[in-house]
């Protein structure tokens, strides 16, 4: 059973745009994080950080405009990579790279990091990837190895601070309190879930409708778009009839899970339902509710 231990992050606004250059270190640790909008790459990128060996996240919206996409790459200096990319690659928006002190991190060490990140995202499966081939891992000392997995471990808690959430999947992402079991039926499909902190998660062995209705992709285009993705990418598997969930899948609301479900628009909040029947909507009101009667 893994252990959570707490940290603390230092963030740095260098620019004093809370939407600008920031530089993020964490309690004790070697690394550094810099998250910055791409529109200031041509004013910062004479900055130390951007001269170092380090391992890059570059993130932006999908063509279609459904979700995000992400790219993952390594740099020695970083500053090459992303001047090549900000001539290159219309569809990121952020960025943010990772780097250590001086010889801290060399070309090796950066591929495995690089490596490992693909890994990991293509399991998670929540965000298409920009990447056009496999990295393979290289071969690193059993010493260097066991800091780069330390390194990566740190990388991935801060990940989520900075609103990336491209490398958890959904089995070791836990229910938030209260009624946390739901169940969406309907259209002779049953699907189980819950609500969790970066959205909600439909549960392994689950089911979806077998097709949609016409009117579903005009309605609700995101939910439609989505499915499409999860049956090509076999997190949905065809058993005839019906679909099948074949891993736990988390979804930004509770409505395009339902949808993806129902083969429909719907609105999530009134369809997911507690053991006793009671609606997410009316299980939200009542925490609301009890939440302001304990503080007055």
């Amino acid at each position: 059973m893994s252990v959570t231990i707490p940290f603390s992050l230092r963030i740095f606004v260098a620019d004093g745009d809370p939407d600008g250059l920031r530089l993020v270190e964490r309690s004790n640790w070697i690394g550094k994080a810099v998250v910055f909008p791409r529109a200031l790459l041509p004013s910062i990128k004479k900055r130390d950080e951007f001269g170092q060996t380090g391992v890059y996240l570059l993130l932006g919206p999908r063509g279609d405009g459904e979700g995000d996409m992400l790219y993952i790459g390594e740099g020695d200096p970083v500053r090459d990579r992303l001047e090549a990319h900000y001539g290159q690659k219309d569809f990121w928006t952020r960025a943010v790279f990772f780097v250590a002190g001086a010889g801290q991190l060399n070309k090796a060490h950066v591929k495995f990091l690089e490596s490992r990140l693909l890994q990991l995202a293509k399991a998670a499966r929540r965000m298409t990837l920009d990447n056009r081939k496999d990295e393979s891992e290289p071969t690193l000392s059993e010493a260097d190895r066991a800091d780069m997995l330390v390194f990566l471990e740190n990388m991935l808690g801060m990940l989520p601070v900075l609103g990336i959430h491209a490398f958890e999947q959904a089995s070791s992402i836990a229910a938030v309190k209260g009624d946390a079991a739901l169940t969406c039926n309907g259209k002779g499909v049953s699907a189980n879930g819950y609500e969790a902190t970066q959205g909600f998660v439909v549960m392994a062995g689950s089911q979806a409708v077998g097709e949609e209705v016409a009117s579903m992709q005009q309605y609700a285009s995101g939910a439609y778009e989505l499915r499409q993705e999860l049956i090509k990418n076999g997190i949905l598997k065809n058993t005839g009839e019906r679909y099948l969930f074949e891993e736990n899948y988390v979804f930004s609301s509770p409505s395009t899970a339902a949808g993806v479900v129902l083969g429909c628009s719907v609105n999530g909040r009134t369809v997911w339902k507690n053991g006793q029947g009671i609606t997410l909507k009316k299980l939200q009101a009542r925490e609301v509710a009890e939440a302001a009667a304990s503080h007055s």
